[in-house]
């Protein structure tokens, strides 16, 4: 599978507008501030595939990126204060739309902050994702940010606080410095 291939294919921001194609899809979810197009970026190897934004809560469509016969969807980040109600209704009836087509759907790749406990929302994203039935993983973003004592530490929290089983990895991955990315791409290989 080649990863040097892939382009912006197309935008989704209503539950009315949204279509699903034969192609599998490796999914990217994660809060608004968790570095989720920083993370593709890396990735793919891409400075601006996915944009990055120093304003959380700029992706708020689902983006299609079209690969080599696979396409990698970027869903909306969650989780950011500032946004309206309405806004918030619009997106969880995205995502309900999404996710009710769940065979779509070859991988999750599920992104939190290795610094942080899971929150209310990465709970819910994660319930998303195991009530799929479909294959997924978790990623923790930044763990340059930490000493080693603090990732074994953290990623007890994060397993624990996601109810996470034995069998669902945890990746530890730093967009910063590629870290973990041999992995996430081993493990989208496999379901691809």
């Amino acid at each position: 599978m080649r990863f040097d291939i892939i382009e912006f294919d197309r935008s989704y921001g209503t539950s009315a507008q949204l279509k699903r194609f034969s192609e599998p899809e490796i999914v990217f979810s994660g809060r608004s501030n968790v570095g989720k197009s920083s993370l593709m970026n890396k990735l793919f190897n891409r400075k601006n595939l996915a944009r990055v934004s120093s304003v959380p809560g700029k992706t708020v469509t689902v983006n299609f990126f079209k690969g080599d016969k696979v396409n990698f969807v970027d869903l909306p980040g969650y989780g950011y204060a500032a946004v309206a109600k309405a806004e918030r209704d619009r997106w969880g009836k995205l995502m309900e739309s999404f996710f009710a087509e769940p065979e779509q759907i070859s991988l999750g790749v599920h992104i939190v902050d290795a610094r942080h406990k899971p929150t209310a929302d990465d709970v819910t994203m994660s319930g998303w994702f195991k009530n799929s039935g479909r294959p997924f993983v978790v990623v923790a973003n930044k763990t340059d940010k930490l000493s080693k004592t603090a990732v074994g530490e953290n990623f007890a929290i994060i397993r624990s606080a996601l109810e996470l089983p034995e069998e669902t990895p945890l990746i530890p991955f730093s967009a910063e410095k590629g870290d973990g990315r041999p992995e996430l791409l081993g493990r989208i290989m496999e379901q691809l």
